[in-house]
């Protein structure tokens, strides 16, 4: 299938062939009919993708500070690696669309295949021949409204949550500054809730449809302050929504002068947000941001795993406003088909583009792809890419998954290792295939998991998904007698932890990203022990809010099962025996913005004899280093700092050892996956990766039973 796609990096816009999306349980797939281009917003992205690097820096000087402190921390290479596997991040482009569904999610109910459907949302209504929405962010189209004007259901939605943010009164006056496609359709709603309108924009044209559309009155915005007087009888406008897209100030002045005393003002549009106080404070104005489409925005809760808000207590979420939006359509009051001035085949959307970006000296205001092509989703699952030959004395990789971290640390490293193939990626979007597919030389992409585990081409899986998926990969990976790299956790449920040991036969390997122990200094800590060892260990981890996906139980399993493991592993390592129990406690605080889990202190005992404290604090500075451990052994104490400074102290002699780039041991991880693979003896014995995973599950339980815990 067909999508459009711009590089972040380079600005590079274009159709590719990319695989269809998955059918998640809450939602469906969407065959697109017709999509709207939204001009302001579109335009905006476009403009700041294909500016130069120094450009983007300038425009954002907090990520500049982070790259900052992060090259501090981690080294100027390791830095700009990632930073530039971030700017290739493909940007995929639309928000709002008509459709047809052509799958529906297992947990789905009232869409059927075959309904027609009105989609919003950013990363999910795209202009693509597919899409997967999210069941909170569609709504069947009404009889009698047509997928044209269904496709502004989005923008429509976004123009209502301003206006009932305004609480706009029956006979009140109201002033939309900005005549733009926002604007435009914000004078519609305004007149069917039965108010006065006035409005302004510095463009002839738009103020003359927006009077044929039913405005009373409009204006050049040059003298709006004038002409807003005559229209209100000198009292000034009830409420005034500004609908602009501006960096200049103007509006929000403009706004103030022209409202009454105890007056609204509600910004819909991106305009300069430098308050004049004292106008604002003379006449007591309240002042409201509209926050996009309405309640549900931005809340992963209501938007990707679709939990409906209360219908008494939010009478009108993002859906309901799209519902609503649609409604008036049908019947008569809003009428989207005036807003168009351009529309295009989708296999010539490209134009669109040009029109944007003033290639085409066109006046514009509503542009429509339309889709002619009908889709078969059986033979969208796979795109192939080249037809390079796949032989059998490599590491032939099927990688599924394909993240922030995997694009800039694993794909990265695992090129600087010999003797691997990339042959299938599998990613849930095609807009993330397309990017990572292209740049790491994958033969094929695919959103279908069972392809990488079918494909004969492909001896070893590599597991990179979010870590709700990692247990049923691995086993699959077993099944299918194929090798398997999981990034960690190895899974997040005990439960899950027995079914892969109970399916793993020891015929392939089985590696769990536990790349710290195989980091020059912690090998060059272990080389320098023997007998029975002490380890401190501390780890400043930083925050994770509570909305991210690693802290929810169900998708990430928590930092402890998450993250945790990787300090298990390496004491494990560094003490060469098994952990025999535990003791976990928490910092128990009233602040409950990050869990008191992510705040702990966990005494491991180890079969041997030996015993490893670990302090995982999430609340700290992060100015400061992120890991320090410190070594006890016979003869011999170590201290390993962040990964950049190493102490061995022994004979009465310090040895320091210093880095200016940390390496956490990934080249050297995949160099030995590779061995393991090559001569069948694993790297990390499943004994191993079973007791870590397992004292993992065993801190919780010590937590919440405040007991010592035998694993």
């Amino acid at each position: 299938m067909k999508q459009l796609i711009q590089s972040f990096k380079t600005g590079e816009l274009g159709l590719f062939e990319v695989p269809a999306p998955v059918c998640e349980k809450n939602g469906a797939l969407v065959q697109t009919t017709c999509s709207l281009v939204s001009a302001g917003t579109e335009k905006m992205l476009v403009d700041f993708a294909k500016k130069s690097m120094l450009a983007k820096a300038k425009d954002r000087p907090d990520l500049v500070k982070q790259v900052v402190d992060k090259m501090k921390k981690e080294g100027v290479r390791n830095t700009l690696e990632k930073v530039f596997t971030k700017l290739d991040t493909p940007i995929p482009l639309g928000y709002s669309l008509a459709g047809r569904v052509v799958q529906v999610g297992d947990e789905l109910s009232g869409i059927n295949i075959g309904d027609r459907v009105a989609c919003g949302g950013a990363g999910y209504a795209n202009h693509a021949e597919l899409n997967y929405v999210p069941k909170n962010l569609m709504v069947k189209i009404p009889d009698g409204v047509d997928d044209i004007d269904a496709s502004f259901v989005t923008v429509g939605a976004i123009a209502l949550q301003g206006v009932r943010q305004t609480v706009p009164l029956l006979g009140e006056k109201v002033a939309v500054v900005g005549l733009g496609l926002l604007g435009q359709l914000t004078v519609q709603l305004l007149k069917a809730n039965g108010c006065k309108v006035i409005g302004s924009d510095i463009d002839p044209d738009k103020m003359a449809l927006a009077k044929k559309l039913g405005c009373d009155e409009v204006c050049h915005a040059s003298v709006l302050i004038e002409k807003c007087s005559e229209f209100t009888g000198g009292y000034g406008a009830d409420a005034v929504i500004i609908a602009a897209s501006t960096s200049s100030n103007q509006p929000i002045i403009d706004a103030a002068e022209i409202s009454r005393m105890r007056g609204r003002v509600v910004l819909v549009g991106m305009v300069g947000m430098d308050v004049p106080r004292n106008t604002y404070y003379k006449k007591e104005l309240e002042i409201k941001l509209s926050m996009a489409y309405g309640p549900g925005r931005y809340d992963p809760e209501y938007e990707e795993k679709g939990v409906d808000y209360p219908y008494d207590l939010v009478r009108f979420t993002e859906q309901r406003n799209f519902e609503a939006f649609l409604g008036l359509i049908q019947e008569g009051k809003i009428t989207p088909k005036e807003l168009i001035t351009h529309s295009y085949d989708f296999d010539n959307a490209m134009t669109a583009y040009d029109l944007l970006e003033g290639r085409i000296q066109e006046k514009y205001l509503g542009i429509v792809l339309e889709y002619k092509r009908d889709i078969k989703l059986e033979d969208e699952k796979i795109v192939k890419r080249t037809e390079k030959k796949i032989t059998n004395d490599k590491i032939n990789i099927g990688l599924i998954g394909a993240g922030n971290f995997t694009k800039s640390v694993i794909l990265p490293n695992i090129q600087k290792v010999d003797d691997f193939e990339l042959v299938g990626l599998c990613t849930a979007t095609g807009v993330s295939a397309q990017g990572t597919g292209k740049k790491y030389d994958f033969k094929y992409m695919t959103t279908d998991s069972a392809e990488i585990f079918k494909n004969s081409e492909v001896n070893s899986v590599f597991v990179t998904t979010q870590h709700d998926k990692h247990a049923s990969a691995v086993i699959e990976s077993i099944k299918a007698g194929k090798h398997c790299f999981v990034e960690k956790p190895l899974c997040i449920y005990e439960e899950e932890l027995e079914a892969i040991k109970e399916a793993y036969t020891g015929e392939t390997i089985v590696q769990v990203g536990f790349n710290r122990r195989f980091s020059p200094m912690i090998e060059k800590i272990k080389k320098n022990l023997s007998g029975q060892v002490s380890i401190n260990y501390r780890i400043n981890a930083g925050i994770i809010p509570k909305e991210v996906w690693i802290q929810d139980r169900t998708i990430g399993g928590g930092r402890i099962i998450g993250e945790v493991c990787h300090f298990i592993d390496t004491c494990s390592y560094l003490i060469g025996s098994e952990v025999k129990s535990v003791f976990a406690t928490t910092l128990q605080k009233s602040d409950q913005s990050i869990p008191d889990e992510d705040n702990v202190n966990i005494i491991l005992n180890y079969a041997n004899g030996s015993t490893a404290t670990i302090s995982y604090y999430a609340y700290g500075d992060s100015s400061m280093p992120k890991e320090y451990i410190e070594v006890f052994g016979s003869g011999v104490s170590m201290q390993m700092n962040d990964f950049r400074e190493l102490t061995i102290f022994k004979k009465g002699k310090p040895i320091k050892e210093k880095s200016s780039n940390q390496d956490k041991g990934f080249v050297n991880e995949f160099k030995a996956f590779k061995e393991a693979v090559k001569s069948g003896y694993e790297a990390i014995s499943f004994e191993s990766i079973y007791n870590t995973t397992k004292t993992t599950f065993k801190i919780l339980e010590s937590i919440r039973s405040k007991s010592l815990v035998e694993v």
